[in-house]
């Protein structure tokens, strides 16, 4: 039999609701971000994050809430200087806090990264390697990276950042030494190393139309039409208020009629100048709901993370100094009118 008290605090909640006209505009920031992308039958909403900061108490307890994250990516802890920091030698140590973390708390992982050309060791960067030598450093170091965490990990970033804005692929020590056949090579010992994982390539720069979405959208057709797996593309979306690409929906569309899955994987909306103006904040806002409402439209977008949810961590300031104040929380985790927006964009009907 339920209590007096568990009673009173019903009758009272049910008398507020009947009595307030706001009552319902306001539940939504109570319901959460990952329970409003799951009521919109999304796989999940997350945030990266570093174990480094689970000492902020404030930040661990939103982190864990279910309610708000559903999803964890490792922002560095699995990148290739932390897990081959030497020739042949691989460290899981960080990483597995984070995919301990996930185990405990039922959150899906988001395996990142595989090959990318930042954040190397410097006895990769410093090398000289034949073909050969390297073709086989990138099978090793992805098919050892992937199997540590086999049966643990949702997607994996296999190719991180292959293009430039023009649409043609970056020089990097990997395309300099063995043009573009480290993208197959990478994606296939990716899948023999956990054949459930999704693989994934994901950049920045493709949320909208235009060149280098079109050179993505052709080197999935080419992984296809090869036969090299491929199940979805990352659009990382490290947006600038204001600046959100009009042919978003569209693009995210376009990806998944290649047959492919897509995910909003880095999402963050700053401000190029400080402090903001209350109608930035309303563009802000404004911003994060039409994201958010564009993944919503397309059925295979199947989520969404954001790149740290409080500007308190963000790597904005670090890297673009004088702009931020990017996430849905602010440095003190008071939530944003940015956060109301992405529950709005879940909620948009289309």
């Amino acid at each position: 039999m339920p209590s007096l008290w568990s009673l009173l605090a019903f009758t009272a909640l049910a008398c507020g609701v009947l009595a307030s006209p706001s009552a319902r505009s306001s539940s939504s920031s109570k319901s959460g971000l990952n329970l409003a992308a799951k009521s919109a039958k999304k796989l999940y909403f997350g945030t990266a994050t570093n174990s480094d900061q689970w000492n902020d108490t404030t930040y661990f307890n939103i982190l864990k809430s279910d309610a708000e994250f559903g999803q964890i990516t490792p922002a560095n802890v699995m990148k290739w200087f932390a897990t081959e920091p030497e020739e042949g030698v691989f460290t899981f140590e960080q990483g597995d806090i984070i995919a301990d973390f996930t185990k405990k708390t039922g959150k899906l992982l988001r395996g990142h990264n595989c090959v990318w050309y930042n954040q190397l060791p410097d006895w990769l960067t410093n090398g000289t390697f034949s073909a050969p030598d390297l073709a086989f450093i990138v099978t090793r170091h992805c098919y050892n990276l992937v199997n540590h965490y086999k049966g643990q990990v949702y997607s994996w970033d296999v190719i991180n950042e292959a293009l430039n804005d023009d649409g043609t692929f970056r020089e990097d020590i990997f395309y300099n030494t063995l043009n573009t056949s480290y993208i197959p090579l990478a994606l296939y010992a990716a899948r023999a190393a956990d054949p459930q994982a999704k693989l994934y390539i994901n950049d920045f720069n493709i949320e909208g139309t235009g060149a280098k979405s079109t050179a993505l959208k052709n080197l999935v057709k080419w992984l296809k039409a090869n036969d090299v797996p491929i199940d979805g593309v990352g659009i990382q979306s490290h947006l600038i208020v204001g600046e959100v690409p009009t042919t978003f929906q569209q693009n995210l569309q376009e990806f998944t009629e290649l047959g492919i899955e897509v995910a909003i994987t880095e999402l963050d909306i700053r401000f190029t100048s400080l402090p903001p103006t209350a109608a930035g904040i309303a563009q802000q806002q404004k911003d994060y709901e039409t994201v958010i409402a564009a993944c919503n439209a397309v059925p295979k977008c199947v989520g969404v993370t954001v790149w740290d949810f409080t500007d308190k961590y963000s790597w904005i300031p670090s890297t673009f100094p004088g702009q931020g104040y990017a996430c849905p929380w602010d440095a003190n985790y008071v939530k944003k009118p940015a956060y109301e927006g992405i529950i709005e964009g879940f909620e948009s009907h289309h």
